[in-house]
């Protein structure tokens, strides 16, 4: 029996995207992981298996997050676990495409509750496990779209902005322990619902005039993991999207 113990590190949304893609860059630098699902469990478990092979312990954990009582039942698994809690990803979001003239109230909450709140939930909990043992990092993967007005999606945008000035907050109250900072990708995976027209239109725009590969959102993280000594910033990975 394994009882190699390994720091741990939640991602929530892991099965697939960028959630995915961060939890492969955690678990080869030798984290634990516990990753996180809401309804796809087939990909959750692809994921697992994969992650496994480089080996280092992987837990599942399915929870809708815009539960709150769901969200705070993930540290059921922390709590379980015999791997010291120093990482928390929160990626898990909803980007819906909508109008604020017609928007609904309930997809206005959805909004907030998945893509502010339940990162605040999350983050005041991994705070006091962090704390107990030495520290830790909380990584929230906002968006570009926090320094647009994009029409097209007011509440995703509004969400990320907030999600953005949380991460402020937290560095602030959470220091000396545990630093919180934020990663802004801009354009790097087409959502189903957006027009390839628009998508294309978009990405003739950037600077770089691409979109950005996977390892180089890894970089980003590897970055705030390496460096111990950033608080409260948002890295802005987006082939020069925020200077148009």
């Amino acid at each position: 029996m394994n009882t190699k113990i390994f720091p741990l590190a939640i991602i929530t949304g892991a099965a697939l995207r960028l959630g995915r893609a961060f939890a492969f860059t955690l678990a080869k630098q030798g984290y634990a992981i516990l990753l996180h699902y809401n309804r796809s469990r087939d990909a959750a478990e692809s994921t697992a298996q994969e992650l496994r092979l480089l080996g280092v312990p992987v837990f599942l954990a399915q929870a809708d997050l815009t539960d709150a009582l769901a969200a705070q039942g993930l540290f059921s698994v922390v709590d379980e676990s015999a791997h010291p809690l120093k990482v928390l990803i929160n990626s898990a979001a909803t980007m819906q495409r909508d109008d604020a003239r017609t928007l609904s109230i309930s997809d206005w909450d959805l909004a907030m509750t998945l893509n502010l709140r339940a990162p605040f939930i999350l983050a005041q909990q991994a705070y006091h496990r962090m704390s107990e043992s030495g520290g830790g990092l909380i990584v929230n993967i906002t968006d570009i779209a926090a320094e647009k007005a994009w029409k097209g999606f007011p509440a995703y945008t509004v969400s990320e902005a907030a999600l953005q000035s949380l991460t402020r907050v937290l560095a602030r109250r959470f220091a000396p322990t545990v630093r919180v900072n934020a990663i802004a990708p801009g354009l790097v995976l087409q959502a189903k619902d957006f027009p390839s027209d628009e998508w294309d239109r978009l990405v003739k725009r950037l600077p770089l005039e691409r979109t950005a590969q996977m390892d180089e959102l890894a970089a980003a993280l590897e970055f705030l993991l390496k460096n111990e000594y950033i608080t409260g910033q948002t890295i802005t990975v987006d082939g020069g999207y925020s200077l148009i």
